[in-house]
């Protein structure tokens, strides 16, 4: 635990302006960032009696190496800066906005060439228009089914729709007039988007502008006679206001607004936003926190102020700066309301309100509703957000007691010095001695880290089996670790932290050592990890082997392994943690195989060079298409003939497995 006092500033020297400020750990990743209005009070204060401060303050400072600012000209430059860096670094001690549940959205996919419309679930993508998220998929679909009658735009996948523009034919909603069939022709792209786009304005509230069109363009057939064009329009007018029925009014007509409300406890909080747009509710969202995390913004105030107001201010800077980044990705669709209704205003209100107008670009008002329609519609969601809290409770509640119980217990049998927050764990994959590859995973906390995977070659070369191959992943990981933590000796450029990258300022791939090595294997594995260890001078990495057969724990140098209780949850992390290595390991092998036979297979086709073999692989897909294709077919693939199509498949006759048949799951470790 370091002392704050051997890195506080000189007094004097922090600016009394204001500015955003990080908090680094010794390896030199950012655990914090904070913003002030004066960076010389603000600091200050994170260096008072550490008996006076919040647990969770305390644990930051204690956990930190340094502090470093960056003054800027205003708040709102600050709150920028702030959730900037933010997103860059993913500091731990922040406030953590976790999705309750993954909702669904209706993407709109504008940057093909015939944009499709579908639910969609996951992260947000450059060129894709999304509205929602909505409660559930199943409205969606059944909104959805009702506007195609109006507005038939492509709802099929690539494979579906690239197949009927192969064999000439729509599918069956191309048929039943659902879909303009853009893929045999019927409708020019200009004409398809144009349908796309009047879609994007109805649901983007500009709805009684279209029904109005249609009426008038109803009445226009009928004065011209064309009654079948016009019953088709009447019948279009009512499936748009059974679409619009399906979502109730709930303010005055033209209303444009976010609203906001909290359910909280001494630990955590959710979030509810109900999105209101002209008028109706067009979709819903929710986030569970870790509320003390909000202690950090302010070590100076106790546990009664920072309530509701920090909350708000905390998740309208991080909400509102990822919808406008997705606004600016996404080819249209407005990030920030007119108005945003929240629960309570937090402190410096007018400047976040000011942040957000710069986003919109006109007023964006920020409020507590006192009265009516609007007040009854936040108690509403604050009823939701109470609901989906109860619910998180219930869900997370032993999660999260489990993943504390299973670190402590770790450090208890282990006998380590701390608790293992970071455990990393390598497997080896291999058939028979080929193809041998190496996983290493990465779990923080008790959860994985995928970001920070890795996956190594190991070559024909290794000696020693399964152990020697442990050895070189170690020796591969923790050189790579050493060189990356000294970093480039001849930099003369001001000093960063160890592990820092000098050219992009961020954390270099391998900077960060485990607290806990966890090597797939027994005795001989664990301590070919622990030689390399100490060949290579580092001291401060605990090392264990997991073997499979009665999950006994092996550490170095010990003749008896270590016996976790079956029910304990420190065997079931561990387990977690080799299964998901075992898991990495044996989908890099199988991919790698997988080439390697692709390859050596078709390198025996005369008169097949890399040109044509790569257009079969990428036509096909796979070797089992291919073997299972017809001369005919594949002679189709440009610049393969009858000649060499028969020389393929006379090759593919004959390949069997390495073992003499196809390779099993057995057969791969």
């Amino acid at each position: 635990m370091a002392d704050p006092s051997t890195y506080r500033p000189a007094p004097g020297t922090i600016p009394d302006a204001p500015g955003v400020y990080k908090f680094r750990e010794a390896a030199g990743r950012v655990i914090y960032v904070g913003k002030a209005k004066s960076l010389r009070a603000r600091l200050s204060s994170y260096f008072a009696d550490l008996a006076g401060l919040h647990p969770r303050t305390r644990q930051m400072v204690t956990t930190a190496a340094g502090v470093e600012w960056t003054v800027v000209g205003t708040e709102v430059e600050a709150l920028q800066l702030e959730y900037s860096w933010i997103k860059e670094f993913d500091p731990r001690f922040n406030v953590r906005y976790r999705d309750d549940k993954s909702y669904p959205v209706l993407a709109v996919t504008l940057h093909e060439q015939y944009p499709r419309l579908h639910v969609y679930r996951g992260p947000r993508r450059k060129g894709v228009r999304y509205f929602g998220p909505y409660a559930h998929a199943w409205a969606i679909r059944e909104t959805l089914d009702l506007l195609l009658r109006v507005f038939p735009a492509r709802t099929c996948s690539t494979g579906v729709f690239k197949r009927h523009g192969q064999i000439g034919r729509p599918c069956l909603l191309g048929y039943i007039d659902k879909c303009s069939a853009p893929c045999v022709g019927r409708v020019d792209e200009q004409a398809h988007r144009d349908i796309v786009s009047d879609f994007c304005d109805f649901l983007a509230g500009n709805t009684d502008a279209m029904v109005r069109k249609l009426e008038r363009q109803m009445l226009a057939a009928s004065a011209d006679l064309e009654f079948e064009r016009a019953a088709r329009l009447r019948d279009d007018v009512d499936a748009l206001r059974k679409a619009m029925e399906k979502q109730a009014v709930v303010l005055g007509d033209g209303t444009d607004a976010d609203v906001v409300a909290f359910a909280q406890d001494e630990l955590e909080a959710a979030v509810q936003v109900f999105h209101v747009r002209g008028g109706r509710v067009r979709g819903q969202r929710g986030w569970v926190i870790d509320k003390a995390a909000g202690a950090l913004a302010d070590p100076a105030a106790n546990m009664a102020e920072l309530g509701t107001a920090v909350l708000v201010e905390e998740f309208l800077s991080q909400f509102y700066g990822d919808q406008a980044e997705l606004s600016r990705e996404a080819a249209g669709g407005e990030s920030v309301p007119r108005e945003v209704l929240v629960p309570e205003l937090p402190e410096n209100h007018e400047t976040i309100a000011q942040w957000l107008s710069s986003l919109r670009g006109t007023q964006v008002r920020l409020r507590v509703p006192q009265r009516g329609d609007k007040r009854a519609l936040m108690q509403t969601v604050r009823r939701n957000a109470a609901e989906a809290f109860a619910q998180h409770k219930l869900r997370r509640a032993g999660d999260l007691t489990a993943r504390s119980a299973a670190l402590q217990e770790l450090q208890d049998a282990l006998g380590l010095d701390s608790a293992p927050l970071r455990i990393e764990c390598t497997d080896i994959s291999h058939v028979q001695g080929t193809d041998v590859v190496a996983s290493l995973v990465v779990f923080e906390d008790g959860l994985a880290r995928k970001s920070e995977y890795r996956r190594f070659s190991i070559g024909a070369g290794a000696e020693g089996g399964d152990v020697g191959s442990i050895a070189e992943v170690v020796r591969r990981r923790f050189a790579r670790y050493q060189r990356e933590a000294a970093g480039p000796q001849q930099d003369p450029a001001p000093a960063l932290p160890a592990g820092m990258d000098p050219d992009t300022g961020r954390p270099r791939r391998f900077a960060y050592p485990p607290n806990l090595l966890v090597v797939d294997g027994g005795a001989p594995q664990a301590t070919a990890a622990a030689d390399v260890l100490a060949d290579l001078g580092v001291t401060d990495v605990a090392v264990i082997g997991l073997a499979k057969r009665l999950e006994e724990v092996w550490i170095p140098g010990e003749p008896d392994p270590v016996i976790l209780a079956r029910t304990s949850e420190a065997l079931y992390l561990l387990q977690r943690v080799r299964d998901e290595a075992h898991r990495f390991a044996i989908s890099y092998h199988r991919q790698k195989r997988s080439k390697r036979m692709s390859a050596s297979v078709l390198d025996d086709v005369p008169g097949l060079g890399q040109a044509r073999k790569a257009a079969l692989l990428k036509h096909f897909g796979s070797l089992r298409r291919l073997r299972q294709a017809t001369v005919e077919e594949i002679s189709t693939v440009p610049g393969v003939g009858r000649h060499t199509a028969e020389a393929v498949l006379t090759s593919l006759a004959g390949v069997t497995s390495p073992a003499g048949g196809p390779a099993t799951e057995g057969q791969t470790r």
